[in-house]
Formats: structure tokens, C-alpha cells, sequence
């Protein structure tokens, strides 16, 4: 399958940055005092595009992203795939330029053309120069690329082949075997819980593609995302530029509701050295009230690396793992909490076992005051280096803008997690976190 990467065109610019590179080293010491304020502007347009504005003359460049309700979650079923497909191929030929005119037009501008697709967005996003003429050229490709796609067969059939043999590669390497059975085992039958096969792959007609873009890439359902050195006007021009040649599109049905998973056990058997564990269930939602107790609880569980309690239990007194983390990955219907670990396949069982342990143990009792304090810190001391780049911050934007989050969210942050309290953080994995509804995959570990 074609990816975000090849889509990467990347030029130097080094006669710009010569230029820029000075005036970056000029006010960095000011730059990130200036994020801790964030003013995002935001409107609808007259096409129903949603757009989120940050000005910002810093550096004389400008970032766009613009977003689609398209992620995997809207593929049909036994078409797994098609919405990843979809989404890599845009860029295979459009407006009568093919892949190879394109990649050389975003070259001469010394533009970068790129996207990502999960579960519930797909999008492009362009980083250029903002002066007139990069800016334009390269603005101008986009629009050609998100409204004038052409999907050749030669290349769908090519990507297809492609995604096909990686499938099968992937298909033999524990970590992947896991991560598969693992979203199965936490989703089921939901949209969440698919994964494409080499069968569903094989299946994608260019009339698949072609459907799902024509559904999915629509005005209304457009989320522009705008960060850099233009103005306002020059905003709303930009937003309707990319939008203004797309069909106003229908409303798309939701997205089924996530059926919690019964607790249950599953070994894959691997003929790997290593076990592959995974555990965890669904939890949370984008906008999520509980968000940052979680969040912080989680830093002072598995996410502050070196310092996290399963990293002390598991690595440094037992020695049973290199690494051990976990993570809540908030998503449209209820994302993983997940915590993951590799070990020695005769020491599987002992390990698993002090991770259940310490899970129990922190649920329990919560966080003691020392943790929590230090928790805290690393948090909102860490913040800054979220927001350190327009690329950064055009990331956050996009986020705050598909699942409409406050304007504020940003600049509420650090406030937030200082409020966070450890009764707090105890109640809410109490009240989120379930034995009834834990599952674990254990890959290699029969």
C-alpha cells in the first residue's frame, strides 16, 4: 500500500531557510513563551468547511491540513483497506499531472505534500513557503490533489501488490500478529476491531476507490486546519480555495457504538524467542471528562517511561522486559487503554502476572503524593515541546478542530493537569478500568 511518506516530497529550500533560519534564530527565545497563549480563530465557511486559524509570523512559512470524516472506520465491510487505499493514492495522478509531474511541480516549489489515515480521519497537509509565489504554486497542487484525483488502474493495481506482500510479511512477525488480534479481541465485529487482509485487499476495485472518495471527500465534512504567515483574509481565501471545487456531500450515518469486551485470555502460538503480551480494554472518547486524571495516572503507571511503576516492577526489580509502557489513545467511540511489553517466552506467565499485579495495585490505592507531584510536573513542564514548531501545533489544531474539542483546549492545559487531584485520578480508573472487561493477547507465549 502506497503511504504518507511516499507522498513526501521534500526539497531543501536552502535559499529561503538561509534567510529564515535567521530570523528563526532571532526570536526562538520568544517563540515558545508566545504558544502558551494560543488564539485560534475559527469559522465555518459558506461551503460548511469548518477552518481553524492560528496567525503566526514567526517564520515565514505556512501549514495546512485539511481532514475528512474518511478513516477506516467508514470502510465497507469486507473491503477492509479501502479508505487507506484511497487516501494513498490521491496523489497518483490529478488534474492531468501524473505521480512523477506532481513530485517534480511540489520539487521546483520546494513544497512538502503529505497525510496520515487512522480509524477516523484522512487528510493531507501541506508545508510551504509563505511567499507569494511558493505559497500559491504549491496551495494550487493541493487543490489538485484533493479535488481532481484520477486513481490510475496501473497504479491501484501496482499499490494493491505492494500492500499484498507487506501484508504477508506482516503477517509472520509477532508484533503485528498481536496487534491485530489484539484490536479483534478488544473490538469484535466493530469498525475498530477490522484490519485489512490480503482477501480484502485483492478485492478493491477502482470503483471502490472511487465511491469512497466521492462519499468521503466533501465540503461539508472538511476540517481546515491553518498555521503560519498569512493573514486572516488570507486565510479564508486559502480555506475556500482547497474546499471550494468539492460536493457539498451528505451526512454520514455514526460510527456504532463500542461493545465492551468480556475479559479473556488469548495465546497465539509463535515459533519468536520473545512473547509478545498485549493487555487492555476500551476506555475513552476524544473529549473525554475524565481525560486528565487518566492522563496523569497513566504518566505515573506506564507513560513516564523510566520513572513509571510497571517500568520499576517490571524491569529494574525483575528484570523481565527492556521496556513496558501504556497509553489511553482517545479516539472517536471509545479508544485502547494499552499496556504492552516483550519478555522471554519461558518468563511470560511471571511477567504478565506483575503486571496484573501492579495494574490492581495502582487502581486500588491511586497515586501517592510524591507521584502525583512529579507527575504533574513533567506534564506541564513538557507541554511547551508540544507546541515547539508550526508543524506541532498545526497537528494539535487539526485534533482540536475534527473532534471539536474548546477552542481553549490548548491554552487550558497545564491549568488542568495542576488541578488534577490523586482522589481523582483513583476514582476514575476505578470507575474506567475493569477487570470484567480486560483482555490480554500473548503472542509466543504458549
Amino acid at each position: 500500500m502506497r503511504t504518507h511518506n511516499d507522498f513526501l516530497q521534500v526539497i531543501p529550500m536552502i535559499r529561503f531557510f538561509r534567510s529564515a533560519l535567521l530570523r528563526a534564530v532571532c526570536v526562538l527565545a520568544f517563540a515558545t513563551p508566545a504558544l502558551a497563549n494560543v488564539d485560534i480563530q475559527h469559522w465555518t465557511a459558506a461551503n460548511g468547511a469548518r477552518v481553524y486559524f492560528v496567525e503566526s509570523h514567526v517564520l515565514p512559512i505556512l501549514d495546512v491540513q485539511v481532514d475528512f470524516d474518511a478513516g477506516a472506520a467508514r470502510d465497507p465491510g469486507g473491503l477492509s483497506g479501502l479508505a487507506g487505499m484511497t487516501h494513498g493514492l490521491l496523489d497518483s495522478g490529478a488534474g492531468g499531472l501524473d505521480e512523477d509531474a506532481l513530485a517534480e511541480k511540489l520539487s521546483d516549489l520546494g513544497a512538502r505534500l503529505s497525510g496520515s489515515a487512522d480509524n477516523d480521519r484522512a487528510g493531507l497537509s501541506l508545508r510551504t513557503l509563505a511567499s507569494a509565489r511558493e505559497r500559491e504554486g504549491a496551495l494550487a497542487l493541493m487543490r489538485t490533489v484533493l479535488t481532481a484525483p484520477e486513481f490510475p488502474a496501473t497504479v491501484l493495481e501496482r499499490e494493491k501488490a505492494r500492500a499484498i506482500a507487506s501484508l504477508r510479511e506482516a503477517d509472520t512477525k509477532p508484533d503485528q500478529i498481536g496487534a491485530k488480534r489484539f484490536a479483534k479481541a478488544l473490538y469484535g465485529d466493530h469498525p475498530y476491531g477490522r484490519s485489512a487482509t490480503v482477501e480484502s485487499i485483492a478485492a478493491i476495485t477502482r470503483d471502490d476507490v472511487l465511491a469512497h472518495y466521492r462519499r468521503h471527500y466533501v465540503a461539508s465534512r472538511a476540517v481546515v486546519s491553518i498555521v503560519g504567515d498569512v493573514t486572516r483574509e488570507q486565510a479564508e481565501a486559502i480555506a475556500l480555495q482547497l474546499t471550494g471545487d468539492l460536493p457539498a456531500g451528505e451526512p454520514l450515518p455514526p460510527i456504532a457504538d463500542v461493545t465492551m469486551p468480556k475479559a479473556a485470555t488469548e495465546r497465539i502460538a509463535h515459533p519468536a524467542n520473545q512473547s509478545h503480551i498485549f493487555v487492555g480494554q476500551p476506555v475513552s472518547r476524544r473529549g473525554d471528562p475524565d481525560f486528565f486524571p487518566l492522563q496523569v495516572g497513566n504518566y505515573i503507571l506506564g507513560g513516564g517511561g523510566f520513572v513509571s511503576r510497571l517500568t520499576k516492577e517490571v524491569r529494574e526489580k525483575r528484570g523481565y522486559a527492556y521496556s513496558v509502557y501504556s497509553y489511553f489513545s482517545p479516539q472517536r467511540q471509545p479508544g485502547p487503554f494499552q499496556i504492552g511489553l516483550q519478555t522471554q517466552r519461558a518468563q511470560a506467565a511471571d511477567a504478565l502476572k506483575v503486571v496484573d499485579e501492579t495494574l490492581a495495585t495502582f487502581i486500588a490505592n491511586g497515586p501517592t503524593a510524591d507521584e502525583l507531584k512529579a507527575a504533574k510536573r513533567n506534564l506541564v513542564d513538557g507541554f511547551s515541546l508540544r507546541l515547539d514548531s508550526n508543524r506541532k501545533l498545526l497537528d494539535s489544531l487539526a485534533t482540536i478542530g475534527f473532534y471539536g474539542l474548546p477552542l481553549d483546549w490548548l491554552n487550558k492545559f497545564q491549568e488542568r493537569v495542576e488541578a488534577v487531584t490523586a482522589a481523582q485520578v483513583k476514582e476514575a480508573f476505578q470507575r474506567r478500568l475493569s477487570a470484567d472487561h480486560m483482555v490480554r493477547v500473548i503472542v509466543a507465549g504458549d
